[in-house]
């Protein structure tokens, strides 16, 4: 089976809650990932909460042309619902293709 995200929720200014096609679901903290010209404008809590589902390549993506491969978020730790986090997780628009 491919490895696809099917769910994604902001959930902190580094944090999403993903749902995976396996049946996982956890949220993690993606800044170790958020490395290199692609990726440092999603340092900005305000950019990375534009945050979208792909649901064709199944890939959590943002305009900037930046996006995670499945395999990456699964591979990071599950922090849970943290306590103290602040964030509430917020709905993630789908990205329309075709």
């Amino acid at each position: 089976m491919i490895l696809r995200v099917t769910a994604v929720s902001v959930s902190g200014p580094s944090h999403l809650t993903v749902s995976f096609n396996n049946g996982v679901t956890k949220r993690v903290n993606v800044a170790p990932l958020l490395t290199g010209p692609v990726f440092e404008p999603l340092r900005d809590p305000q950019a990375f909460g534009r945050a979208a589902l792909d649901e064709f390549l199944g890939v959590v993506t943002w305009s900037e042309d930046a996006d995670f491969a499945p395999e990456a978020l699964l591979a990071l730790p599950d922090e849970g619902a943290a306590i103290g986090s602040g964030g509430e997780d917020f709905p993630i628009p789908r990205v329309a293709h075709g």
